[in-house]
């Protein structure tokens, strides 16, 4: 049993997780950098509201300065560029005995155990929707999978406790053996999704383009196949399926864009918080903290991601005002995407700032 949760970093995701662990009586504190958030949440509560219901809940709420006490269990839900810095400042406050679950986006699992230690580190995966709308509020759009595992594979007690809050929230959160391969997963549909930022149509329309299908599939399979090189097993979730993609089974892969369309249609989650980073809150993404720990996996296995490489690097032209979102960004990957990939692997390297001009 766990007696008590600190969830660090009270955003869409932190902030649906404790809101929903509030309501259902399991202690619960936030601890968040934004002062009006925070001063918000302490003194009128978090709302969450959006398709899947609306209520408001009264939970603690404090700055990581403010904080005081330590903790069984830590919810680490920062986005993954503050990764570091934030494990810093939550390891003073983690006990004895106690774990650091990432229910981030990206491969941050090693950064973590790096500094709490691999033993005191669990993985956790979540791909349920949701958006910071204003300090205090949060609109919960999608539900999705939500799973943790030990990084050994083994099942563990704590597993039990950890998965037996989780459901608090999702009643059909569940233990995996093989965390990494959820991981790895997402990471392909990640770069799916993030390619869906560079314009703003909805993900839904963009992922149902069959002029984007070319690049969406060659986008996930470089990123698949960095994963099968590092011995992962790759998992599906949600309707998309990676093995489709691992086999080059157009029919396949057709069928798990077209159920990944419809799973994004129609719900209260229309764009990806990278899109949203850049449209809305004109904030610099995750994606190259995010998709950094691939690209030298890549490397070591002496493995070319160049649409990859082009996608980070478009991303970040938008981020330092060189471009604009819009449909020509994704045109100029899909014609990218056309080349043979012999060919583009085949291709000099560029410093960052020759591949930005590249791509104008």
């Amino acid at each position: 049993m766990i007696d008590r949760v600190c969830i660090w970093g009270a955003g869409a995701i932190g902030g649906i997780v404790g809101a929903h662990l509030a309501r259902a009586g399991q202690d619960t504190l936030l601890v968040d950098v934004a002062d009006e958030h925070v001063e918000r949440i302490a003194s009128k509560g978090l709302t969450i509201d959006g398709p899947l219901g609306h209520f408001s809940i009264d939970i603690s709420a404090t700055k990581p300065e403010r904080l005081n006490g330590k903790f069984g269990v830590i919810l680490l839900a920062v986005k993954s560029q503050h990764t570091k810095d934030a494990c810093l400042a939550l390891f003073p406050h983690l006990a004895s005995d106690g774990y650091v679950v990432s229910l981030q986006n990206g491969l941050n699992e090693p950064i973590i155990a790096n500094i709490v230690g691999r033993d005191r580190t669990v993985g956790g995966f979540v791909n349920f929707g949701g958006d910071y709308l204003e300090p205090g509020r949060i609109t919960y759009g999608l539900r999705g999978t939500v799973a943790v595992g030990e990084l050994d594979g083994t099942i563990t007690p704590r597993l039990e406790d950890l998965n037996q809050c989780l459901r608090l929230f999702e009643e059909s959160a569940i233990i995996s053996p093989n965390i990494m391969g959820y991981l790895w997963g997402k990471a392909a549909y990640g770069a799916i999704l993030t390619a869906s930022a560079l314009t703003h149509a909805p993900i839904a329309d963009f992922i149902g383009s069959p002029k984007r299908r070319v690049l969406l599939k060659k986008l996930a399979q470089e990123v698949l196949d960095v994963a099968l090189a590092e011995g992962a097993s790759p998992l599906g979730f949600d309707t998309f399926e990676p093995a489709a993609f691992i086999a080059r089974d157009d029919i396949a892969m057709n069928a798990s864009l077209d159920a990944l369309a419809a799973f994004n249609r129609g719900t209260g989650k229309t764009h990806s918080g990278i899109w949203r980073d850049l449209a809305v809150r004109k904030r610099p993404t995750e994606v190259a903290a995010q998709f950094q720990p691939i690209e030298q996996i890549a490397r070591r296995h002496d493995l070319g991601v160049p649409l990859f490489k082009a996608l980070v690097e478009l991303i970040n032209t938008v981020e330092i005002g060189h471009r604009e979102q819009g449909e020509e960004l994704a045109d100029e990957l899909c014609r990218r995407s056309e080349i043979p990939l012999s060919d583009l692997r085949s291709a000099p390297a560029r410093s960052s700032k020759q591949s930005s001009e590249a791509l104008k």
